[in-house]
């Protein structure tokens, strides 16, 4: 069997069959799917996954509960006890796909990340690249996990809250780069949430998130490293942004990916800065970057 180790947070199809059998590797469903889509990423999961893999459902129940915003990042207690029950120890190795490609698992991964397991990476490609290659699947009921010993040890500087947001707007050490697209940047299409507002930050720069993937897969390191380099510095801190937190940690990967050391994701995102009315925004339109 191959060494474990990989060159960066991204596995792909073939690594991760390789090493299927491998009891340090725990895999995670991190599927979530817009609203309006009508989906589930639980009801798909439980219908097929790849083998072994358990549901991380960052919507419903991995989050807090304590607050209006959607999926937020729980408590380090809360994250450990649920992490724990789904059969990881800080030990393991833990592998995260989506069943769109690159969408929802980057998330996942950045949660992780703030939760300090370093031992984290996003297949690439998710379950369609999987299934292009016709590797195996699981469809019959899945099975409970044997419960793991996990213990976070949060890294609060993977996340901002809107003051912190606020107060690196007016820096030029940091750079907020948003992933919606340029319509809902510049406000000339709505917010899908009712009570948000349209625009964008004062001082932020659009980067929709389709543009650093193609196919479900995110572009290689040097076309990412290209496209980054445009709106981010070196040595700039990155503060990464989007609807509600989930496109917004495709570009903290894709930052990771390239070499970027100062990461973080506002983990509110638009949904809570377009409904606090005292906090600033623009709605014209900006060139693209």
């Amino acid at each position: 069997m191959a060494a474990l180790s990989h060159p960066s947070a991204l596995v792909t199809s073939t690594w991760l069959a390789e090493h299927l059998s491998d009891p340090q590797i725990k895999i995670l469903d991190a599927s979530w799917h817009m609203p309006a889509t009508g989906r589930s990423g639980r009801d798909e999961w439980q219908q097929l996954r790849i083998p072994g893999a358990q549901f991380f459902d960052f919507d419903q129940e991995i989050a807090d509960q304590n607050t209006h915003l959607p999926h937020m990042l729980p408590s380090p207690e809360q994250f450990s006890q649920q992490v724990a029950a789904l059969g990881i120890s800080n030990h393991h190795k833990v592998i995260i796909y989506d069943s769109l490609g690159i969408f929802a698992a980057p998330r996942a991964w950045w949660m992780f990340k703030a939760m300090g397991h370093e031992d984290v990476a996003v297949l690439d490609g998710g379950l369609p690249s999987w299934q292009a290659l016709d590797l195996p699947t699981d469809t019959a009921p899945p099975s409970k996990a044997h419960a793991g010993q996990f213990m976070a040890r949060p890294q609060p500087q993977w996340q901002v809250n809107a003051s912190e947001v606020q107060n690196a707007l007016a820096q030029d050490d940091y750079q907020v780069l948003d992933a919606r697209s340029l319509e809902r940047f510049s406000g000339q299409a709505p917010d899908p949430r009712a009570g948000v507002r349209s625009g964008h930050m004062p001082g932020a720069t659009c980067l929709p998130f389709n543009q650093l993937l193609e196919q479900g897969h995110f572009l290689p390191k040097a076309q990412l490293a290209k496209k980054l380099a445009p709106v981010l510095k070196p040595e700039q801190r990155l503060i990464c942004s989007c609807g509600s937190g989930v496109t917004a940690a495709i570009i903290a990967l894709a930052a990771y990916i390239t070499g970027h050391k100062a990461i973080a994701v506002y983990d509110g995102s638009w949904t809570e800065w377009g409904s606090r009315t005292e906090l600033p925004i623009v709605t014209d339109a900006p060139a693209s970057p």
